[in-house]
């Protein structure tokens, strides 16, 4: 890293934002933005890609200015973990639905901690899994299945 970067992190941190929050503005301009009062599809994702950007920018900048510890090990296989249990619940939430879906992802993702006990697991899972199907399917009446059409549901 160049001397001139004081705090890798946040250089670093600064980059991921900004290429999120501008890939969010770029593909939002395919669609119709609207106003305040009328909200087109692009309105939330152009405006939270500005608010990425922004906080890209000003972490890229502290960077310089701010002296910090440079960046640790990766874990690979935490990093794994988690991103299969992120894929594997985009594949199963609609057609097994998002009980068992929400489930494995917490179940999953928990394992890659060092401090994984299971008990532990299990109840964060279903906790969170109840809390899901509260939120989302019946407080905000998102259309999802609780249990898909692989398990017998709608």
């Amino acid at each position: 890293m160049p001397a001139f970067i004081r705090h890798p992190k946040d250089f670093w941190s600064g980059i991921v934002f900004l290429i999120f929050g501008l890939s969010a503005v770029i593909i939002g301009q395919d669609y119709e933005i609207g106003s305040a009062g009328r909200m087109g599809p692009a309105y939330f994702p152009i405006a939270l890609g500005i608010l990425l950007s922004l906080v890209g920018v000003a972490s890229f900048v502290r960077s310089f200015f701010r002296p910090g510890e440079a960046i640790g090990r990766i874990y690979y296989r935490e990093l794994a973990i988690v991103l299969v249990a992120v894929l594997l619940f985009g594949f199963l939430v609609r057609n097994a639905g998002l009980v068992p879906a929400g489930f494995l992802l917490i179940l999953i993702s928990s394992y890659a901690s060092d401090k994984f006990e299971l008990k532990k697991s299990l109840a964060l899972a279903v906790g969170m899994t109840l809390f899901a199907v509260g939120l989302f399917v019946k407080l905000l009446g998102l259309p999802m299945p609780i249990i898909g059409p692989w398990l017998g549901g709608n």
